[in-house]
């Protein structure tokens, strides 16, 4: 179906999508359930755990940090918690472009009283760390920034943590900010016997907090909240986790199947997510229906097929994207084959996340025709009048996300070469082959 190098992949024009897809595990809680094993008080038995890049990542740092695990078969793996505190007190850590590792593992280090070294790859170093940080250093972590100011890498030296007043912290730029104090600070014995943390601003992207506080239960934390602006934990707490927890599908990555149904006319089913999901980006089947899918789903499966109208075309939306910030990516993508123009708004994160989303998207959508219109936080996309063949290709940015997205491009009419392919290593590094699985090329 499609031909491949290591710096490019070329798809054919496809004409539909029909089958079944398994999903890899989530990579928001994939790396969230690492952490709060390796923190806790006991073994836990991870089922289903993601193998990619970003895990490989969090598990390789746990490694270094004196935590054991080991594999036992498939992508189930036993961690054998530090009750709190690991055991290597002086190390480097090299954290990838990983912001499910780098942000909870700041925090959780700050409260170490080691020395530590965090550091990642150059995209790392451009992603902001610095709200965390002054939350941290509120309460006494000694933390230094080692390039930029307000970005990694970092220093973490110890520090006399002392947490008498809330925490406050910004909640307009990410959420693994609040997710990072959220899963550290129980750690923190107080007089008062609680913490209080205060978010300043919005908070975005919520649906990944409600993740974070569903881990945090399971693992036996209770965390009481005023609204979403005030979050009260338990103070000198660790973790007492379950003997075993499996990790759901990733429901990010079904969108792009999920996608493909709507345009390719299906049927095309996911399994491993459904409408019992803890993860945010479940919701990205309203968008679908919205915008005129056939959407069924049951507990753990959804099952998605092309519009009714006889024009094949989907509807065109506009959308408050802050509850769907990632799979909002590929309703950008979906928007092409829509019956006008397609507003995404409020996802001014994705200025922040593997690389400037927002820009890099309205880039690759002008290559193959579309009119693009990017504002600071929304991005409005009209179907080409005339499709374009992207010459020198779609360039990934190194984000696997991007990547996945632009996959559905080729339901056009028009070939589509994607370049630098293997970024999906990030969180599905077999995702071109499962989307050749249910692809078919025109004329087949």
């Amino acid at each position: 179906m499609s031909t491949a190098s290591p710096d490019s992949l070329l798809l054919p024009a496809l004409s539909s999508a029909k089958g079944t897809v398994r999903l890899p595990g989530s990579k928001s809680i994939s790396n969230r359930v690492l952490l709060l094993s390796a923190l806790s008080q006991g073994t836990t038995v991870v089922r289903d755990l993601l193998d990619s890049d970003d895990t490989r990542v969090m598990l390789a740092a746990l490694r270094t940090l004196g935590v054991q695990w080991e594999h036992l078969a498939d992508r189930d793996y036993r961690v054998r918690g530090v009750a709190g505190r690991f055991p290597t007190r002086d190390a480097d850590i090299f954290v990838g472009n990983a912001g499910t590792a780098v942000r909870p593992l700041t925090a959780a280090l700050a409260l170490q009283g080691g020395d530590y070294r965090l550091s990642g790859v150059p995209r790392m170093h451009e992603r902001p760390i610095g709200d965390l940080i002054d939350g941290l250093r509120q309460v006494g972590a000694q933390i230094d920034y080692l390039g930029n100011p307000g970005y990694p890498p970092l220093h973490l030296r110890g520090g006399e943590i002392d947490i008498a007043e809330p925490i406050r912290v910004r909640g307009d730029v990410s959420s693994q900010f609040l997710t990072a104090l959220l899963m550290a600070l129980p750690l923190v014995q107080t007089a008062s016997g609680k913490i209080v943390i205060e978010v300043v601003g919005e908070l975005i992207s919520k649906p990944y907090i409600e993740i974070t506080l569903n881990l945090l239960r399971r693992f036996g934390i209770e965390v009481e909240q005023d609204g979403w602006s005030r979050f009260i934990l338990p103070a000198g707490r660790v973790c007492t986790p379950p003997a075993e927890i499996h990790v759901e599908g990733d429901a990010s990555s079904a969108s792009y199947f999920l996608a493909a149904g709507a345009i390719g006319g299906g049927p095309v089913r996911v399994e491993g997510v459904g409408h019992a999901s803890i993860q945010g980006d479940i919701r990205f089947i309203e968008a679908l229906n919205q915008m005129g899918a056939n959407v069924m789903a049951g507990e753990n499966w959804v099952e998605v097929r092309g519009v009714e109208d006889p024009s094949g075309r989907l509807r065109a939306i506009d959308l408050d994207c802050n509850h769907i910030p990632d799979a909002a990516m590929t309703l950008a993508v979906a928007a092409l084959f829509a019956d006008g123009t397609t507003t995404l708004r409020n996802i001014a994160s994705w200025r922040v996340k593997e690389t400037d989303r927002l820009a890099a998207m309205a880039t690759e959508l002008r290559k193959i025709g579309a009119g693009v219109e990017e504002g600071p936080d929304y991005l409005r996309v009209t179907p080409p009048v005339t499709w374009q063949e992207a010459r020198s290709g779609i360039d990934t940015y190194d984000d696997h996300r991007m990547a996945m997205c632009f996959s559905l491009a080729a339901f056009g009419p028009l070939p589509v070469r994607i370049n630098e392919p293997g970024c999906v290593g990030k969180t599905f590094p077999e995702y071109f082959d499962v989307f050749r699985s249910i692809a078919r090329p025109a004329g087949t």
